[in-house]
């Protein structure tokens, strides 16, 4: 059986919000004559990182900042060749932001590029009460979408600027900031610490070696520096200097690190056309965790201990899971969790959002629509449904290990995937004709190892998992769930990658017919 695994996606995601787009966030702060003091200590001027995997080079990425008489903008490039599924895949992003001189948002562009397709995202800020975002991929023209804000918000990226124009950095300081969540279109708040503070020595110039045909930094500079750390989703952790810069950061083995330009550019690129991914590069193995047992197909019940990761605020109980003192139990899915209600075209007990379109999930599109109904066919069975949309994904879409953000009609086009693409294909087919359906998370256990992995759950008479990149309906108890959302939540997931680890005590599994 192949792998099938969403932690490619995790990583894309966390890093373009949270790592690659570097300083580009609104700095909050109730006076605006304290907005406006903080915004005259902005200075114009470029900074470039490396984006390292241990000492080897893998991408490169820039952050300039301009000011104008009524604005600043901020652009940054990201571009990567990220090891996974054997070979580097490169995700390259571009984001322009423009925010008034008293540091208020006003607009945001972001583009995206991986071999999944592209993906833009663009927001304008009307008065302090409403953004406009639009999300398109593809071809996808996308929606715009209204959302109701309460003043002035903070980009949940990274919010090194806030904290270093703020007062002084000092060691043990905490900061609440409250901020935009696109994953959940709702405002939350983001804790940080002042961890501790140091000196760093970046070199402010380089020069070619024509011996070694590469460029070394000179002119070695000291930077002051502290360092941030966060303990909520969106929030940054890493070191940065007193203008809100980032010096060093890292993220699951990956780290930004600040460059002379010539030596993070020049050099990688130099390189980019020699990479080569072994096991211990490949993320796909680095993040995956090995089973102490040996599982046969169909797990029909699985008893296991999780150590290692902080799990609250994870979707780790409810349904069939239960999470007690560290020992997760999965259960038989009961028959009534089978037994609807409700018939296909009857309104379903649940949410009407389940059952919505949403950026990259066009379940109001006509392609999407007509192949829906022809699923479908005559049947109102609910379960039929879901088990017929089930089937025809996982025949149709042929698996292929990918790396990007992808939309259902970039799948249904491409018929070309992995978990992510058979999931949104789902959610956005089951959705088209009225079937309750939302994406799940976690890991799924695959030739001796709990490698990271997304699915569907459909609501019948109650969420019951799917797996159409396996073929499995129900997907049986070797899928352990710890996120429910779309693809914005599963960021969070990179909170446990490289820490969680899987003892499995007991598993039961259905006879093999």
């Amino acid at each position: 059986m192949h792998r099938r695994v969403l932690v490619g996606t995790a990583i894309i995601i966390a890093w373009l919000a949270g790592i690659a787009l570097l300083v580009h966030r609104e700095y909050f702060r109730p006076q605006v004559e304290r907005l406006a003091e903080a915004a005259m200590r902005i200075s114009p001027g470029a900074v470039y990182y490396g984006v390292m995997q241990g000492t080897r080079q893998i991408g490169f990425a820039s952050s300039t900042i301009d000011t104008a008489q009524a604005s600043i903008t901020v652009n940054d490039y990201f571009v990567a060749d990220i090891p996974i599924g054997g070979k580097a895949r490169r995700a390259t992003a571009r984001t322009n932001v423009t925010l008034s001189r008293a540091l208020r948002l006003k607009n945001f562009d972001l583009a995206l590029d991986t071999e999944s397709g592209p993906v833009r995202a663009r927001g304008l800020v009307e008065g302090d009460s409403v953004l406009l975002l639009n999300i398109s991929s593809g071809n996808d023209t996308g929606r715009t979408s209204r959302i109701p804000i309460d003043g002035p918000i903070l980009l949940p990226t990274l919010v090194p600027l806030a904290v270093a124009l703020g007062e002084k950095p000092k060691v043990g300081k905490h900061y609440t900031l409250p901020v935009f969540d696109p994953s959940t279109m709702a405002p939350k708040n983001v804790e940080l610490e002042v961890r501790a503070e140091s000196l760093f020595i970046v070199n402010d110039s380089s020069v070619y070696d024509s011996t070694s045909k590469r460029w070394r930094g000179i002119q070695p500079d000291s930077i002051h520096a502290w360092q941030i750390t966060s303990s909520s989703n969106g929030g940054f952790s890493g070191w940065i200097d007193e203008q809100g810069r980032i010096v060093e950061t890292t993220q699951l083995g990956f780290a930004l690190r600040r460059l002379p330009y010539e030596v993070a550019f020049e050099n990688w690129r130099a390189d980019s056309n020699h990479t080569m991914v072994s096991d211990d590069r490949d993320i796909l193995e680095t993040t995956a965790i090995a089973a102490n047992k040996k599982l046969d197909r169909n797990v029909e019940s699985l008893t296991a201990r999780l150590t290692g990761a902080d799990l609250s605020g994870f979707d780790i109980s409810g349904q069939r899971q239960r999470f007690s003192n560290g020992t997760l139990t999965i259960t038989q899915i009961p028959p009534e969790a089978f037994t609807s209600k409700y018939l296909v075209g009857q309104r379903p007990p649940v949410d009407s959002k389940y059952t919505s379109p949403e950026p990259l999930i066009q379940s109001d599109d006509p392609q999407i629509r007509r192949l829906a109904l022809r699923i479908e066919g005559p049947h109102r069975d609910p379960r039929l449904v879901a088990e017929q949309i089930n089937a025809w994904v996982y025949d149709s879409i042929r698996p292929r290990v990918t790396f990007g953000i992808p939309s259902a009609l970039e799948v249904l086009d491409k018929r070309v995937g992995d978990c992510n693409e058979h999931t949104q294909l789902y959610v956005a087919l089951a959705r088209a004709i009225g079937l309750p359906a939302r994406i799940a998370s976690g890991l799924a256990y695959v030739g001796g190892k709990f490698y990271y992995h997304a699915w569907p759950e459909v609501y019948l008479g109650d969420w019951v998992p799917v797996d159409p990149t396996f073929g499995q309906f129900p997907a049986d108890a070797a899928h352990l769930r710890l996120i429910v959302g779309g693809l914005g939540r599963q960021a969070e997931l990179l909170r446990v990658m490289g820490n969680l680890q899987i003892k499995v005590l007991m598993a039961n599994s259905r006879p093999t017919p």
